[in-house]
């Protein structure tokens, strides 16, 4: 598979051909585009298996179209690292759009490891979509920290749209000033002998943080899942809210680890959390308009994963 198939099956054809949309491109270790826009310094160099890249926005920069990233490994075997390092300045506003691609992934491991510093008043929304071969043979494991300073704002998903999980392991951890706000949603669909281990720790340090951590996961066939979730406020007026739900089929199993604390008493944090199968009076409600058991099933989780 050559790079322009790996743009194509990313669908970012058209972003890549604009000069005003900032992108970066790597297969493996290798660059194979960039483009950077006034205030957004891009830069990239390749290290063993992969490449350390350090973006940079200026202060009061507002980039008004999304940033595309691409990382990937077109071959069926190898290993990609990604060291991402990210200086959102002052006052300014970016999206970012990532993709990572992995379509014929048989024997793959992606690893990366980001440091994000997001600076007072800046917006930074970040939109993570995998795509996995359909075998599954591939083994993902980001981590990140990230701060937040005053007012800052924090918007991060992270979705896998095509193939088989494999594995996948998950770590992030972010801290939160005054009044800044952190929304981290995860959604996960697992079958076959896929593992999902998912570790997202949020710190309301700040008087009046915010912040929302986000799971959703879905497990069929032998699929397995640990999900651990944690948030303390230890400032006036911060406020928090867990929620994980998880969906579980066939011989899937699930755990799920919440954790609240709170350290202030002007503080509130609160939580949900459920394990369990397809709801049996929505699945009927569905089979009575037609639908199979199995096309039941997978509208139900659908709609658990939008």
């Amino acid at each position: 598979m050559d790079v322009q198939q790996l743009y194509k099956a990313a669908e970012i054809e058209d972003a890549l051909s604009d000069p005003e949309t900032a992108h970066l491109v790597l297969n493996k270790d290798k660059v194979v585009g960039m483009n950077d826009v006034p205030g957004l310094a891009v830069d990239a160099v390749p290290i063993e298996n992969g490449v350390d890249v350090d973006i940079n926005l200026e202060r009061g920069t507002i980039v008004e179209k999304p940033v595309h990233l691409c990382f990937g490994v077109t071959d069926k075997k190898g290993t990609q690292r990604i060291l991402l390092n990210i200086d959102i300045g002052e006052n300014s506003e970016i999206g970012i759009l990532a993709h990572c691609v992995f379509p014929q992934a048989l024997d793959v491991k992606h690893i990366m490891d980001a440091d994000i510093q997001i600076g007072k008043n800046a917006n930074y929304s970040y939109l993570e979509k995998h795509i996995h071969s359909p075998e599954g043979g591939l083994e993902v494991i980001p981590t990140a920290t990230i701060e937040l300073e005053e007012n800052a704002r924090l918007t991060s998903d992270f979705e896998l749209i095509e193939g088989q999980v494999g594995k996948i392991d998950i770590e992030y951890e972010t801290t939160c000033k005054k009044d800044s706000v952190m929304e981290m949603t995860a959604k996960v669909d697992g079958r076959g002998d896929d593992l999902v281990k998912i570790s997202e720790i949020g710190n309301l340090v700040g008087e009046g943080a915010r912040g929302v951590l986000t799971t959703r996961v879905a497990l069929r066939e032998e699929a397995r899942a640990e999900v651990f979730n944690k948030l303390t406020a230890d400032a006036p007026e911060a406020r928090g809210h867990v929620d994980c739900k998880e969906i579980v089929q066939d011989n899937g199993s699930a755990k799920a680890v919440p954790i609240v604390e709170v350290n202030n008493p002007k503080a509130h944090v609160t939580h949900e959390a459920a394990i369990g199968s397809v709801d049996a009076k929505q699945l009927e409600t569905l089979m009575s308009r037609g639908l199979s058991e199995e096309e039941g099933v997978d509208l139900i989780i659908e709609g658990l994963l939008s």
